[in-house]
């Protein structure tokens, strides 16, 4: 974080400690997707920076209540704003099992509908997603790691990196397709430290997501199958996962899925006419790649939680539509 943005955020702090901050969040008005990921009892960034402790999730929720309207999925597409408030919806990415233990839980408290979307990764015979995995090898794993018919990468600052070449694994699988992802998981196999630390990564499994769909509040939807980037994969392959990843939702759910998360917020414009030539009529990015993409009106643009700044930053993050 530059200098500038931290003292904003200081200034930001410090006019809501003193109130002043009251007259912007009941003015405020617009709309806003954001994104949450998993969420945890404890140490949120420990394995992933997108998590949320469950007493700064409960806190969030607060807010909406007190100060925003919270609109489904449904309702944000058809456009049923508030004029008298700054409206929002609520999404989840991943499936993690700690979105059915902590989230819903508050969000039926408070009343509050989101949308969650949710992979085939269980089905495809893996409790985990791969940069989940990941992300837990290179604080527990070997120093070395030999991947199947490639070379070795050893553990540099926290992260597996080339012998010689430098190269990031993490950005070398995440532009490939899932097969060596899934030999290098098998490869390795469930080392007992990963299930010391499961509310981090774990995934729904089917009797939870179909308690989770059959909620008033839920809305659920296809965020692929392997958890690919989709935009970096051969278009066939995308459409492949996005058709195989409705498939399962279908069947654990018996539900229309009409709603489809990108990964990584990747996609191209080519993937996004042949997904709504499937019937994917809600569309969710991060950022749109291109300033014609906001003409799709299918395609929306989400902005992502950041757990590492307090409250009042966050909510006027969300106003502003930026850090």
């Amino acid at each position: 974080m530059n200098l500038y943005r931290k003292l904003r955020h200081a200034g930001t702090d410090w006019q809501g400690r003193l109130g002043l901050n009251e007259r912007l969040f009941r003015e405020a008005r617009g709309a806003r997707i954001v994104a949450y990921h998993g969420i945890c009892r404890s140490d949120p960034g420990r394995f992933n920076s997108l998590f949320v402790d469950a007493a700064t999730f409960e806190r969030h929720l607060q807010f909406y209540t007190e100060y925003f309207q919270v609109l489904s999925l449904d309702d944000y597409y058809a456009g049923r704003f508030s004029d008298s408030r700054f409206n929002i919806c609520l999404t989840f990415d991943d499936g993690f099992a700690n979105n059915y233990n902590y989230a819903m839980p508050m969000m039926a408290k408070y009343g509050i509908p989101a949308a969650f979307f949710v992979t085939g990764i269980s089905e495809a015979g893996y409790p985990i997603l791969w940069n989940d995995w990941l992300s837990m090898m290179q604080k527990f794993g070997p120093s070395e790691l030999a991947l199947p018919g490639g070379p070795a990468f050893i553990r540099k600052g926290g992260r597996y990196r080339g012998v010689g070449s430098g190269e990031g694994l993490r950005e070398r699988l995440q532009g490939g397709d899932f097969r060596e992802k899934g030999l290098l998981i098998r490869s390795v196999g469930s080392p007992a430290w990963m299930h010391e630390h499961e509310e981090y990564w774990l995934q729904m499994t089917e009797k939870q997501l179909r308690l989770l769909a059959g909620h008033p509040l839920v809305t659920i939807g296809c965020h692929g199958y392997y958890h690919n980037d989709l935009g970096r994969i051969s278009l066939s392959g995308a459409v492949e996962e996005l058709r195989r990843n409705r498939e399962y939702l279908n069947r654990i759910t018996n539900a229309a899925i009409n709603a489809l998360a990108f990964p990584y917020g990747s996609y191209t414009m080519e993937l996004v006419v042949e997904a709504k030539r499937m019937g994917f009529d809600r569309l969710l990015a991060l950022d749109l790649r291109f300033p014609e993409d906001a003409a799709e009106v299918s395609l929306r643009s989400r902005m992502v939680i950041n757990p590492f700044i307090t409250l009042h930053n966050q909510m006027t993050a969300i106003i502003h539509g930026k850090y």
